[in-house]
This record gives C-alpha cells, structure tokens and sequence, in this order.
C-alpha cells in the first residue's frame, strides 16, 4: 500500500497548520497581522491574506486592513438590556470581545500620546493593545499597574514601572494601597483609564482592587482620556469610579446616545470616535 505524501496534501497539512495557528492567536489576542503572522511562520504576507480570506469565508475570522479580527462578538444581556453588570469577565473573553472597536480605539490613543513623555495605562483590554501600539517608542516612560502592559512595553525602546506589591492574578494588576501610594506621588503628561461601564452618571470598573488606581490616574494626569467602546455605553457595574467631569476626553468607536452625548457635552468632555481607515 502506498502511504506517501503527494505535494498537495502536505499543502494541505501546511495550510491547516498555519490555519490552527492563526485561530490560537485570534484567540488569545483578538486580533492579527497579516506582516507578524508571515514573519512568525516564516511565508510570505501574500500565503497569509490567501489563508484569511479562506478562514473569513468559512465564518472562522473577519478580515481588516492588514490582518483580521476574532468574529466572537457575544455581548452579555445585562450590556443588551443596559443593565448593571457585577461580575468580572475573564481577560482572555473580554479581549476577544469587541476586538476590532477595541482595536481602532487603542489606535486613535496612540495618535493622541505622540508628544508624551511620561504615559499611564490602566488594566484592561484596550489599554492592553495600546501598550503593544506604544512600546517601540523612544525616550517615554511609562508607568502602568498592569503587568501584562509591563510586559508588551518592556520588549520596547521606552523605561517602563510598576508599582510594587501583591498581584491580582486574575488581571495580572498590582492596586493595593502601597502601589496607589507610589504613583500618586507622580505626575503624568496623558493617562489612558479603561472602564467597564459609561452612563451620565460617570464612568464604572467591576473591580474594587483597581478602581482606587484608575482615580489616581485621573487625579495625577495633564490630559486624563477613557477608552470605552460601545457595547458599554449606559452600562453600569460595582463600583462608580468617578463622574464625566473627571476627565478630558472619550475615544470611543460609535456615536453616543443622545442622553449620554448631552451629558459629556455638560461635563466639558471632548468626544473622539475612531473609524477603520479605507
């Protein structure tokens, strides 16, 4: 019996391959590119956008400019229903939901802190991609109490600090009151806040281990920015962090509701919306 590979089939087994590798990483980042995915494997960026489109046609990926997003777009029914959300998603979830909103907002906050020197970043999803955005960056520093931003930043040009104390495992975020206590000592040029919930009221974290940090950095900071994509408009979770006028300006991916347009337009609040470029 003849058990010998023909060309096509191991083409075949190549292209699963790199099919099964594409997919892990959407599933851990929530988005890719084309040019890191050809760079990581080894073939041309030209093999890849052949292996997106099949995966986008068969409803595996969606497909953007220069590389492609999870399609995973499962909203809770408490963000469909505007109502409160108490309870913590896992990092890996959240960041694979939404990817592409949360993709463009982290795009138009790296854009915003071009001439900053000294940068904050707050835990979360979106602030996680923007830290990936940052961290070629030269003569910047950045502060952030997240290690997984820690850890995307220090394979950077810039010089990169943590707070000290126990870390949240979960979020891989260090907010016990020594880590507040040493950068509320500091002063920063921009700081990017992540929340889980906006409405008139104010801005919302799940979290009461972190919330106490987010302030700091509202409280420390020259231009004090929230990065917040749509599914969480009118939202609420646990805690309250602090009201509109707290901060300076919105990045988000959509129009807001009118309430919540007329409510920062009162709280002096500037409103960014990020779009796919064509």
């Amino acid at each position: 019996m003849n058990t010998e590979t023909t060309p096509a089939e191991k083409t075949k087994v190549l292209a699963r391959t790199r099919h099964g590798w594409i997919l892990d990483a959407l599933a851990e980042t929530g988005a890719v590119s084309v040019a890191e995915i050809a760079s990581q494997l080894g073939v041309s960026e030209m093999t890849i956008r052949r292996d997106l489109t099949e995966l986008e046609r068969n409803g595996r990926l969606a497909r953007t400019h220069g590389g492609a997003v999870s399609t995973e777009r499962t909203v809770s029914s408490a963000a469909e229903s505007n109502l409160s959300s108490f309870n913590e998603p896992a990092f890996q979830a959240r960041l694979a939901k939404n990817a592409l909103p949360k993709r463009l907002i982290a795009e138009a906050a790296a854009n915003i802190a071009a001439d900053a020197r000294a940068i904050a970043l707050d835990v979360g999803t979106t602030t996680f991609l923007l830290s990936r955005l940052l961290a070629p960056r030269q003569h910047v520093k950045f502060f952030t109490n997240s290690v997984r931003n820690a850890v995307q930043l220090g394979e950077g040009l810039g010089e990169v600090y943590l707070p000290g104390g126990r870390m949240r495992n979960d979020e891989m975020s260090i907010s016990n009151a020594s880590a507040v206590t040493q950068f509320a000592e500091l002063w920063f040029d921009i700081a990017f806040v992540g929340v889980s919930g906006l409405t008139p009221d104010g801005i919302y974290d799940y979290s009461f281990d972190d919330t106490e940090m987010k302030r700091v950095y509202l409280k420390r900071s020259t231009k004090k920015v929230v990065l917040c994509d749509a599914a969480k408009f009118n939202c609420m979770s646990l805690v309250h962090i602090a009201p509109l006028a707290d901060f300076d300006l919105l990045i988000t991916n959509a129009q807001l509701p009118a309430e919540l347009a007329e409510a920062l337009t009162a709280a002096k609040v500037d409103v960014l919306i990020a779009a796919q470029s064509q």
